[in-house]
C-alpha cells in the first residue's frame, strides 16, 4: 500500500508539475481548454489543468524571413535574379496563430509574389538604382497584407539584384567607356584650363611690360622736357645777356661787320657748297666800304715813306 500510494503521489506531482507553465518576457501564451480559446497568458509563471488544458506559446521578437534568389522579369523584358530580406514582429498573439496556419511561408510566399509585381513595372536601369523605392513599396504591400494575421512587417531589404551575364558585361564596358570619356574630358578641362591660365599670365605680364616702358617714356620725356626747359632757360638767359652787354656796350657798325666777317670764315670753313646770305648784306658791305676808305690813307702814307 505504501508503495502504491508513493507511486501515486509522484503521478500525481508529474502530472501537476505538466501543468505549471512559464511564460517568458518576450512572448505571449495562448490557453485552450478542450479545443476551445481560453485566455492570453501574459509573462509569469500560469497554472493549467493537465489533459484539458493546451498552452501555445507565441514570439514576439522582430524575426526574419530570408527570401530566398528568385528570377524576375523587369518591364523591358530583362531577367534579373532578387534577393531579399523581410523583418517582422508578432503584434497580436491570437491572430497569428488562429488566422493563418503558417504565417511565415504564406508571407514568403506573398513576398514572393509582391517581388514580382514590384519589379515588373521598373526597367533594368531603375532596378538596379531604385532599391530603396522597391523596400519601401514592397514593405508596404506585405504590411497591408499580413495585418490580418496580427503581424507588422518592419522593413524589406533587396541584398543583391543579378543582371544576367551578358548585360553585366555590357554594363561593365558601358561604365569603363564612360569613365574613359569623363577621363577625357576632364584632360582636356585641365589642357583648357592651363592654356586660358598662360594666356592669362601672358597678357597680364604684356600689360605690365607695356605700362612699365609707358611710364619709362614718361619718366623720360619728362626728364627731356625738363632738361630742354633748362637748357632753353639758360640759352635765353645767355642771349638776353649777350644782348644786353652788346647794347650797354655800344657797338659801331665797324665791329659788326668785323665779327660778321668772322661769321662767314666760320661758315667757310665747313664743308657746305652753298652760302646764303641775310637781306641786310647791303648795310654790312657798306659798312666794309667805309673801312676799306679808313684803311686806304694809311697804306698810301706808307708807299710814300718807302
Amino acid at each position: 500500500m505504501i508503495i502504491a500510494l508513493g507511486i501515486i503521489v509522484i503521478l500525481i506531482l508529474i502530472i501537476a508539475a505538466t501543468g505549471i507553465k512559464i511564460v517568458r518576457p518576450y512572448q505571449r501564451g495562448l490557453v485552450e481548454r478542450l479545443g476551445k480559446f481560453l485566455r492570453e497568458a501574459q509573462p509569469g509563471i500560469h497554472f493549467i489543468v493537465p489533459f484539458f488544458d493546451r498552452m501555445t506559446r507565441v514570439d514576439l521578437r522582430e524575426m526574419v524571413i530570408d527570401v530566398p534568389p528568385q528570377e524576375v522579369i523587369t518591364k523591358d523584358n530583362v531577367v534579373v535574379t532578387v534577393d531579399a530580406v523581410i523583418y517582422y514582429e508578432i503584434t497580436d498573439a491570437y491572430k497569428v496563430v488562429y488566422n493563418v496556419s503558417n504565417f511565415q511561408f504564406a508571407t514568403l510566399k506573398l513576398a514572393q509574389t509582391n517581388l514580382r509585381n514590384v519589379i515588373g513595372e521598373l526597367e533594368l536601369d531603375q532596378t538596379l538604382t531604385s532599391r530603396e523605392r522597391i523596400n519601401t513599396k514592397l514593405r508596404a504591400v506585405l504590411d497591408d497584407a499580413t495585418d490580418k494575421w496580427g503581424v507588422r512587417i518592419t522593413r524589406v531589404e533587396i541584398k543583391k539584384i543579378d543582371p544576367p551575364k551578358d548585360i553585366t558585361d555590357a554594363m561593365s564596358k558601358q561604365m569603363k567607356a564612360e569613365r574613359t570619356k569623363r577621363a577625357a574630358i576632364l584632360e582636356a578641362e585641365g589642357v583648357k584650363q592651363a592654356q586660358i591660365l598662360r594666356a592669362e599670365g601672358e597678357r597680364n605680364a604684356a600689360i605690365l611690360k607695356a605700362e612699365g616702358e609707358a611710364e619709362a617714356i614718361r619718366k623720360v620725356a619728362e626728364a627731356t622736357k625738363f632738361r630742354t626747359v633748362v637748357e632753353a632757360q639758360g640759352q635765353a638767359e645767355a642771349i638776353m645777356s649777350v644782348f644786353k652787354a652788346i647794347h650797354e656796350g655800344a657797338p659801331t657798325n665797324d665791329l659788326i661787320a668785323i665779327k660778321y666777317l668772322d661769321a662767314l670764315k666760320e661758315i667757310a670753313n665747313g664743308k657746305a657748297t652753298k652760302i646764303f646770305l641775310p637781306m641786310e648784306a647791303s648795310a654790312i658791305l657798306s659798312s666794309l666800304a667805309g673801312i676799306g676808305e679808313v684803311l686806304k690813307p694809311a697804306s698810301n702814307e706808307e708807299e710814300k715813306k718807302g
